[in-house]
């Protein structure tokens, strides 16, 4: 049981340079990082419902991944193929249009679930109500 512990706390350690790696060397994951926190804080400003959070972190957890595996995708093929090769800028393209995918699906779920009652907090807010 020991070794079964001590093997998940090196595997969360693993996980968490993984992240690491990706905060400090890729620029969309900051914008994305950046995105989630104002996604985050409209939130708690709009009181949204449980319902519309657990859809928010779900998108904000596929934005994520779509970066994260997209990441690893870039680094193996970095490794198997270091000079240029048509498959290997296939492989990246497709990583990246994953991660675009995510991100625009991203945007517009944000905007289906924080739109209406933002526009409903600011308009209230503008007419002095």
């Amino acid at each position: 049981m020991k070794s079964f512990i001590l093997s998940r706390i090196a595997a969360i350690g693993h996980a968490l340079r993984g992240w690491q790696y990706v905060l400090k060397t890729q620029r969309n994951a900051w914008i994305h990082s950046l995105a989630a926190t104002v996604v985050i804080l409209l939130g708690f400003w709009l009181q949204i419902p449980p319902r519309d959070w657990a859809v928010l972190f779900l998108t904000i957890a596929m934005v994520f991944t779509a970066e994260f595996i997209n990441t690893s995708i870039e680094a193996v093929v970095d490794l198997a193929s270091p000079q240029k090769h048509p498959l290997a800028k296939v492989g990246k393209d497709v990583g990246a249009g994953a991660v675009l995918i995510a991100a625009l699906a991203g945007v517009l779920i944000g905007l289906l679930i924080l739109g209406p009652p933002l526009w409903t907090r600011l308009t209230s807010l503008f007419a002095g109500n």
